[in-house]
């Protein structure tokens, strides 16, 4: 494994750190109140082409490496999880499943506007009764001539009001429990087709999160992405996906938590001295440091598995799982560095905290991730080569399949 970032690399990070401590940070304080970001910063993801970082340009994105996707959830989420969530959903979600299982038309139509920033992708697969357990939904897709009727809603969507075309989950044959969901991209503008944010999120306040609502939506058959019946696959695919740009962005607030408390301790004094001077306060640095470089490890060998073509459904897991957990612990303890003023929204930390929650819970839960690594090592879980994998780095023409 080459642990040596590439010249365009170290350039990407330079590039979008630069973007986070001008643009993201100094406004965090007041988008976080306000519950909304500016949404220019929509057009300055686009026109940096953070949109599309490793997506092939003959698709429209910049043909980076998955390695360079990691580096960009990292420096968003250092800024806020809102941006590193709005990558995650549009690019390791949707973009990322459309170029590994859309048809060449799909792509064209849905993949290059992506890529290029000019449309915001989406991903439509919890449902209030339905989030670890997938074979529960509800949502149904009934064929009717050419086409496919959506009915049903999804929840806890990110960027339900602002995306313009979702990969939504729904039984075409129920009686087939897993086997008989199938995926479907969905355009905003398709008549029965409504969205609803939700109000009062503990973290990621200044993000999109809400429902989606189905009602007769009539979406035509070469909108259905992969054949019936492959749906199931297709969200465990876009999952392994998700969970990378996940744990890259934990790294980031783990960046983020050690930052802000190597700061304080260099300014609050007591006993006559710096708090980092103090053995408590330097036990929770290095506990920091030790999830921060562990973390990465961990986060960036997913990414040259995904480079290689590789399946990696138990290292993202791991990854995921361990990179939420110490970015949750770094944000409390960083709050707890701060005293008093942790408590407080003067200082960035508790908004840390706050947001270091989700992601423990969201793109499966710390417990099923527990449960995961447990049935890898004992031998009854077993991850078998993807029939059509992700396309590996470099991008050649014809790595990419056609669906």
């Amino acid at each position: 494994m080459n642990f040596n970032f590439s010249e365009e690399q170290v350039m990407l990070r330079k590039m979008i750190r630069s973007f986070v401590d001008k643009e993201i940070i100094p406004n965090m304080r007041e988008w976080d109140e306000k519950g909304a970001f500016d949404p220019k910063i929509w057009k300055r993801l686009s026109d940096l082409n953070f949109m599309g970082v490793c997506i092939p340009e003959e698709y429209g994105g910049s043909g980076m490496d998955y390695n360079a996707l990691a580096i960009v959830c990292e420096e968003l989420e250092r800024g806020d999880t809102t941006f590193r969530t709005a990558v995650s959903v549009h690019t390791g979600l949707n973009s990322l499943t459309l170029l590994q299982w859309g048809t060449e038309a799909q792509k064209q139509k849905y993949l290059v506007p992506q890529a290029k920033g000019e449309k915001i992708g989406a991903f439509g697969l919890t449902e209030p009764g339905a989030g670890s357990d997938v074979a529960s939904l509800q949502t149904t897709a009934v064929r009717d001539g050419d086409d496919y009727i959506l009915n049903g809603s999804k929840t806890w969507i990110s960027l339900c009001d602002v995306a313009d075309h979702f990969i939504v989950f729904a039984y075409t044959d129920k009686e087939k429990k897993h086997h008989g969901i199938s995926a479907f991209i969905v355009e905003r503008t398709m008549p029965g087709f409504s969205s609803r944010a939700i109000k009062g999120k503990l973290g990621i306040r200044s993000g999109n999160t809400g429902e989606l609502f189905f009602d007769q939506v009539r979406v035509p058959k070469e909108n259905r992405l992969g054949e019936e019946g492959e749906g199931f696959k297709i969200a465990m695919a876009a999952l392994d996906n998700g969970r990378f740009t996940v744990a890259a962005g934990a790294v980031g607030l783990i960046m983020a938590s050690l930052e802000e408390s190597v700061n304080y301790c260099h300014e609050r004094k007591t006993f006559g001295k710096e708090i980092g001077k103090h053995q408590l306060v330097q036990q929770m640095i290095a506990n920091m440091e030790a999830g921060l470089q562990m973390s990465r490890l961990l986060v960036y060998r997913v990414g040259e598995l995904k480079n290689k073509g590789v399946r990696n459904t138990r290292e993202t897991s791991l990854a995921k799982w361990q990179a939420c957990d110490f970015a949750n612990k770094a944000a409390d303890d960083a709050v707890q560095i701060h005293g008093a003023y942790g408590y407080s929204s003067e200082y960035p930390v508790e908004r840390f905290l706050r947001n270091s929650k989700a992601p423990v819970i969201y793109e499966g839960t710390r417990e099923i991730h527990t449960i995961m690594q447990a049935e890898y090592v004992l031998g009854y879980r077993e991850d078998k080569p993807l029939n059509n994998p992700l396309p590996a780095w470099p991008f050649e023409r014809e790595t990419v399949k056609k669906g």
